[in-house]
C-alpha cells in the first residue's frame, strides 16, 4: 500500500504528463461527447477490476480526473499496492459526463500498464522474499513514462536502480570495449570525477572471470556486475569477491531461475523483464446507472 506522501517534482512531472496525454488523445476536441452528451450532464463511473494482481496508478487516476474537472468527486475504495481480485471496485468518480469519457481512457491504458508491471514485480519478489537479495528494475522502460513504471516497480516490492544515465556510473561492455579495457574505463572514470569535483557509485560489468579478476586487481568500485553467468560460475565469482564488492546478477533473469540465482549469495538481480514484458491486467471504467 502506497502511504509516502506525493513529492512536488512528482506532481509537477505528473500534471506533464496528463497534459501532453490528453493533447494527444483528445486533441483539438472529443466530438462523439460533444454531439451526444450535453455539455451540463454529470454522472458517476466505477473502476472495477477484472484481474488478479496489484493494484497501481488511482493516485494517477485521481489527478486525471481533477485536471479535466476540477470539481470532480473522487471516492477511493482500494489504495496502490493493495491486492486485487476480479469483481473488485478500486474508485468511483463523479464528474463531468463528457470530461469522464475524455479521461476514460488515459486512466486505463495508465492503471493496466502499471498494475501488470507492479504484479509481476511482486510475483518476482515473492520468489526471493526469504533471500537476503534486492530485486532490481532497470532503464529497459517505455520512453517518457519510465518515471510511472519504476513507481509501479516499487508498488509491487522491488526496488529502482538508476533512474536514468545520469545518476550512476554503469561500465558495460561496450564501454569497455571503446575504452579498450576494464581497466581504462574505470581509470577514465577516476579521472572524469577529479576533473568535475563530482562522486556517483559505479557498477562495472564482467562477462567472465578473466574480466573479474581484472576488476578486482583495480577496485575503484562499488559494485561488480555478473552479466549472463551460468549459476556454477556465478558461485564461484561470488566467491572470489568475497564481499570486497557489492555483487549483482543480470542477464535473462527469469521467474523460473530467480530463486537459483538468488541462492548463490548474490546481493542484487536486476530484471528488465519487471517493465519490458509486464502484460497490462484488465481493468474497465463503467458509468453507474
Amino acid at each position: 500500500m502506497s502511504t509516502t506522501p506525493m513529492s512536488e517534482p512528482l506532481r509537477q512531472r505528473i500534471l506533464q504528463f496528463i497534459n501532453e496525454a490528453l493533447a494527444e488523445d483528445v486533441g483539438p476536441g472529443d466530438y462523439t461527447s460533444e454531439a451526444t452528451i450535453p455539455a451540463s450532464n454529470r454522472d458517476t463511473a466505477r473502476l472495477l477490476v477484472k484481474d488478479v494482481g496489484v493494484l497501481a496508478g488511482v493516485e494517477v487516476a485521481q489527478m486525471i480526473f481533477l485536471a479535466v474537472d476540477p470539481t470532480a468527486e473522487f471516492e477511493q475504495k482500494m489504495n496502490d499496492g493493495d491486492l486485487m481480485h476480479p469483481g473488485d471496485e478500486a474508485f468511483f468518480v463523479t464528474c463531468n459526463s463528457r470530461a469522464l469519457l475524455q479521461a476514460e481512457r488515459l486512466v486505463l491504458n495508465t492503471m493496466q500498464r502499471m498494475s501488470g508491471i507492479a504484479t509481476l514485480s511482486n510475483r518476482y519478489a515473492f520468489e526471493v522474499e526469504d533471500l537476503p537479495v534486492t530485486v532490481l528494475d532497470t532503464r529497459k522502460t517505455t520512453p517518457n513514462l519510465r518515471f510511472l513504471e519504476k513507481w509501479a516497480v516499487r508498488l509491487g516490492g522491488c526496488s529502482n536502480y538508476r533512474d536514468g544515465l545520469y545518476d550512476r556510473i554503469m561500465i558495460k561492455d561496450n564501454h569497455v570495449d571503446a575504452a579498450g579495457s576494464i581497466t581504462a574505463a574505470i581509470e577514465g572514470v577516476q579521472a572524469f570525477f577529479s576533473e568535475n569535483n563530482m562522486k556517483l557509485p559505479i557498477t562495472v560489468e564482467v562477462r567472465n572471470l578473466v574480466e573479474l579478476m581484472e576488476v578486482l586487481k583495480i577496485g575503484q568500485v562499488d559494485r561488480i556486475m555478473l552479466d549472463n553467468f551460468e549459476v556454477p560460475i556465478l558461485k564461484e565469482a561470488i566467491a572470489h569477491i568475497d564481499g570486497r564488492f557489492e555483487t549483482e546478477a543480470s542477464g535473462g533473469i527469469t521467474l523460473k531461475s530467480i530463486r537459483q540465482i538468488a541462492q548463490t549469495g548474490v546481493d542484487f538481480i536486476s530484471v528488465g523483464a519487471l517493465t519490458h514484458s509486464a502484460t497490462s491486467l484488465d481493468l474497465s471504467l463503467k458509468v453507474v446507472k
